[in-house]
């Protein structure tokens, strides 16, 4: 089933200069783009995008880092593209995740781990509009079809 994720390349990734080697693994495995944004957030969009966490100790923490500087937000399309996009990413920790993950082959820290994925279709349909309210763009499988036109 096509679905669409939200991937967030946290500022750490946006500093460490990764954004282009973390969309080309997304899109080298044949994930489409229908969402890319530069993106200074503001603590409003921060709480709201951490509120599931807001009474837990690293809340603060959380929003500070995010806000820090800027990220990099995407949303990518694919069938089942939640659970491919989460295997891709690895596990929160990155001394948990597997080489060939990008946390496994690029993170070291838990505070800064690189990235964010959507857990879930409800997740993502809600972060998806939160960060993307001006809408994501159709992206018709035709276009996955190469047409030859005779004699060009």
């Amino acid at each position: 089933m096509t679905e669409r994720s939200l991937v967030l390349i946290k500022p750490d990734g946006v500093q460490r200069l990764l954004v282009g080697r973390v969309i080309a693994r997304f899109e080298d495995r044949g994930l489409k783009l229908v969402g890319l944004k530069l993106v200074r957030v503001t603590r409003e969009l921060a709480e709201e995008h951490y509120a599931v966490h807001r009474e837990r100790s690293f809340f603060a923490g959380l929003v500070a880092f995010i806000t820090s500087s800027p990220l990099v937000a995407l949303a990518v399309e694919g069938p089942d593209a939640i659970a491919v996009v989460r295997s891709m990413v690895g596990a929160t920790r990155p001394s948990e995740s597997a080489p060939g993950t990008i946390r496994g082959d690029l993170a070291l820290e838990v505070a800064q781990n690189l990235i964010h994925a959507s857990d879930g279709p409800e997740t993502a349909a809600a972060e998806l509009a939160l960060w993307f309210p001006e809408g994501l763009l159709a992206y018709p499988r035709e276009v996955d079809r190469w047409v030859l036109a005779p004699g060009g």
